[in-house]
């Protein structure tokens, strides 16, 4: 599930995910394909904020405002622009830092990220492509 809370938009061809002692765990390409450790797709991440597994099979949505939907729409959560993340009830579950450090609710680092969209790598709090 750590590996899933990450994605990268950089201009290369793809950025590292790294779990919270620094470990290589995945890889996110420019394209929004999500890879794991062994460089098999797990997942995509769509230019629209369509999220999908490694079959296509359409799993949520990100939208433009932070809202995030499961496959049926429903609101299943929230991404502040300052990386706080909310589930459905507005109880934050974790934070994405401005330098790239991933925490749970608690302030615990989970991982880290480098050249990442906010709202992108935050989305992975609900989504588990692993």
């Amino acid at each position: 599930m750590l590996a899933v809370f990450f994605a990268a938009t950089a201009p290369v061809s793809a950025q590292t995910i790294k779990d919270g002692n620094y470990r290589t765990i995945g890889y996110i390409k420019s394209d929004g394909t999500v890879q794991d450790g062994s460089y098999r797709t797990i997942g995509y991440i769509k230019s629209n904020g369509t999220l999908q597994d490694g079959s296509y099979r359409t799993v949520g949505y990100l939208k433009d405002n932070g809202t995030v939907q499961n496959a049926n729409y429903s609101t299943i959560g929230y991404i502040k622009s300052d990386g706080t993340v909310q589930n459905g009830s507005y109880r934050t579950i974790g934070y994405v830092k401005s330098d790239g450090t991933v925490q749970d609710g608690n302030y615990r680092t989970i991982g880290h990220v480098s050249g990442v969209k906010r709202h992108w790598a935050a989305a992975f709090f609900f989504f588990d492509f692993w």
